[in-house]
């Protein structure tokens, strides 16, 4: 799990991503000198159920900035024998010279994590 730019080019937006089959996803995004920058960070929180999930099987994913919780949700797993997940979206400002760390967190009872993915793209 590492982050990684899409390209180095200043006229392509950037492109920040970490894919991961663990619980915990971090992504840091270094500041920029001279220009402030527009994200849209996406997060997929995919797991797999299965056949005969307990009747008490959930999924739950949690995203934080910069250290401050953000958005979480708990939901019960529905498709035995497939997958669910959870999704989150959020546009984030950075100033010049500005950087964040996302930071998602899944849990989960009863099922398994099949992938956390999060991406930051840069908004143009």
């Amino acid at each position: 799990m590492k982050d990684r730019p899409g390209t180095s080019s200043e006229s392509t937006p950037e492109l920040w991503r970490v894919d991961s089959d663990d619980s915990v996803a971090v992504l840091n995004i270094p500041g920029l000198n001279g220009r402030a920058r527009l994200f849209d960070v996406d997060i997929s929180l995919l797991v797999n159920v299965p056949a005969e999930p307990p009747g008490d099987a959930w999924l739950e994913l949690a995203v934080e900035f910069d250290g401050q919780l953000q958005w979480s949700r708990r939901i019960s797993a529905h498709n035995p024998g497939q997958t669910d997940g959870l999704d989150y979206h959020q546009r984030c400002r950075l100033e010049a010279e500005q950087g964040v760390r996302v930071r998602a967190v899944a849990k989960v009872k009863g099922v398994s994590v099949r992938q956390l993915l999060l991406e930051a793209r840069e908004a143009v």
